[in-house]
């Protein structure tokens, strides 16, 4: 699949078929996290891989943040039974140390959301689906998976093959977001 194409045609799964993902589509995936570009190539992201069910399934119970849904009228993450069907869990993880901080703005969360993009446009492009969540207790999900302090969980992506493929769904149109010269100006 050409890249434009997978990025116009992802999108988020959260319903999986009990099939394993093969060891070289997960390379694949892996290989694209890795060659993501990052602020002075430090590469602050780590990636942990979790296919054990139970472990997935109290990813899943963490991935509700009862405060969270409650400010946006959710009563769960949709995500949650995602988590637990896809046959892998992907925790990307970044050490906000080891990458930039220039006048308080960090990079790290920069580096992890682009390494997040290669990561679900490879698996697209593999007929792999995935999503991004990213609520969850972090605290819990920490000590539950022995991340050191310091260390950020920036998201967590279940992957496998997709039970449905969703519609795209409608984007705003380009003169809607871009601005030419400065802000409001027309595209």
């Amino acid at each position: 699949m050409k890249t434009l194409e997978a990025i116009k045609t992802w999108r988020s799964t959260r319903r999986f078929l009990d099939k394993p993902v093969e060891k070289e589509k997960l390379e694949a995936i892996l290989e694209a996290v890795l060659r993501a570009p990052s602020w002075a190539n430090t590469q602050c992201w780590r990636l942990i891989l979790v296919e054990d069910l139970v472990m997935k399934q109290k990813l899943s119970e963490l991935s509700y943040v009862e405060s969270f849904f409650a400010r946006i009228q959710y009563k769960s993450n949709p995500a949650q039974k995602g988590i637990v069907q896809a046959p892998m869990v992907i925790l990307l993880c970044a050490d906000p140390a080891s990458s930039g901080k220039i006048w308080e703005k960090e990079y790290y969360m920069t580096d992890a959301g682009i390494a997040s993009q290669n990561l679900m446009l490879a698996a697209h492009s593999l007929g792999l689906g995935t999503v991004f969540v990213g609520v969850f207790d972090e605290e819990k999900i920490r000590s539950l998976l022995q991340i050191p302090e310091g260390i950020r969980i920036v998201g967590l992506f279940p992957v496998g093959y997709p039970a449905d493929v969703g519609e795209v769904r409608p984007r705003k149109s380009l003169g809607e977001i871009v601005f030419s010269e400065k802000w409001g100006a027309s595209f």
